[in-house]
């Protein structure tokens, strides 16, 4: 900490001392001026030593006051030096920690200038997929306001379940029946059933009313509509589609929204009743598929029941392959034991042979004993 250094309390003493002496002096003076000479003289060289010797006294206080403020000097500047090389310090210090702050927060506004900007990359792609998707939904609602294109959004959503599921040989699309009515889709399985008919219907305004009543009136009149229209789809399908000898003895309603297959099953189960007394069986997406599932397995069953005939005589067939196989390997087999004893036969001749030659050598070298040739040929027969 800067702070100046003190003053030499003897030398401030001896200022003030000189400086006492010379007011007393000087009210001597004046004291005795008006006496005599010789004390007026006496008073004077008094005076004058006095002053002298002040004189000398400020000298060495001016000398002394000089030598202090040198040392002051210096030490201002010493202090002065010292708070500089302070203030450097604390200064690089502070500088350097305000520039280790500005980097580290440099870089995570760099980081989050990133996050940010990918946020907005992620946004700008929801955005264009919450726009692409309102321009669906309204496609979609100009779609269902119109009776035909409904009727055509089931169609194309039945025949898509009906592909994805069952093999071509299995359907038929648009198929006219011989009362001259248009099927949506002709299921053929074998009989039973047989040949069973799937209607798409799609009873959205009335649906819709029903959705957007609010006063108990409006909620009685489109209840009282909607389940009207169904009644008449369920009636229309019973009469041109369920026909004896042609088709199965049921049919299916296909409704393409399984909002509208949820509200018939739980506030309109009476209608639901009577599509089961009319053999009109309603299936929503999700339930046309798993009767698709079971239409594949019986068709799969009902082909491995075809096939099985033919594997049945193919079975045969090979039974009697078989025995024919054994009797020709019986047969080789006793030709092989036959040719085993002409081998053995032809091997004793053989040996037979190979003796006699050796013997009729043993006499052309003289060797065997001198026996008559007759009695060879008794041996060899």
């Amino acid at each position: 900490m800067f702070r100046l250094p003190d003053f030499d309390s003897d030398v401030l003493i001896l200022g003030m001392a000189a400086v006492l002496s010379l007011l007393v002096l000087l009210n001597l003076f004046l004291l005795f001026r008006k006496k005599d000479d010789a004390s007026f003289r006496l008073l004077g060289d008094m005076l004058l030593r006095s002053q002298s010797e002040l004189a000398g006294r400020l000298s060495q206080l001016s000398e002394h006051s000089s030598q202090e403020q040198g040392k002051i000097a210096e030490a201002i500047n010493e202090q002065k030096l010292s708070v500089l090389k302070i203030m450097d310090e604390k200064l690089l210090a502070v500088t350097k920690s305000v520039g280790d702050g500005l980097q580290q927060n440099s870089m995570k506004t760099a980081e989050t200038l990133g996050d940010l900007r990918e946020r907005l990359a992620k946004i700008d792609v929801a955005q264009q997929k919450i726009s692409s998707l309102s321009e669906q939904v309204v496609s979609l609602q100009e779609v269902l306001s119109n009776k035909q294109a409904r009727g055509a959004f089931g169609e194309i959503q039945l025949n898509d379940l009906v592909k994805s599921i069952l093999p071509p040989s299995a359907y038929d699309f648009q198929v006219v029946l011989s009362n001259a009515k248009r099927a949506d889709c002709v299921l053929r399985l074998p009989n039973p059933p047989g040949t069973i008919v799937i209607d798409s219907k799609f009873p959205l305004e009335s649906y819709h009313q029903l959705r957007v009543a609010e006063t108990e009136r409006e909620k009685i009149e489109a209840e009282r509509f909607f389940k009207a229209s169904v009644l008449k789809h369920i009636k229309d399908i019973s009469e041109k589609y369920i026909l004896p000898g042609e088709t199965a003895e049921s049919a299916l309603m296909f409704l393409p929204s399984e909002a509208i297959y949820a509200e018939l099953h739980a506030n309109f189960t009476e209608v639901v009743e009577s599509s089961y007394r009319a053999k009109v069986w309603i299936v929503s997406p999700t339930t046309l598929m798993a009767t698709l599932n079971t239409v594949r397995a019986i068709l799969k069953d009902a082909v491995m029941r075809e096939q099985a005939g033919v594997i049945q005589k193919e079975v045969g067939v090979l039974v009697e392959d078989i025995a024919r196989l054994d009797s020709r390997i019986d047969n080789l087999g006793r030709h092989f034991k036959q040719a085993g004893e002409d081998i053995e036969n032809i091997k004793t001749s053989s040996t037979k042979i190979s003796r006699r030659i050796q013997k009729i050598e043993d006499i052309q070298l003289g060797e065997a004993p001198q026996t008559p040739l007759v009695e060879h040929q008794a041996k060899a027969v």
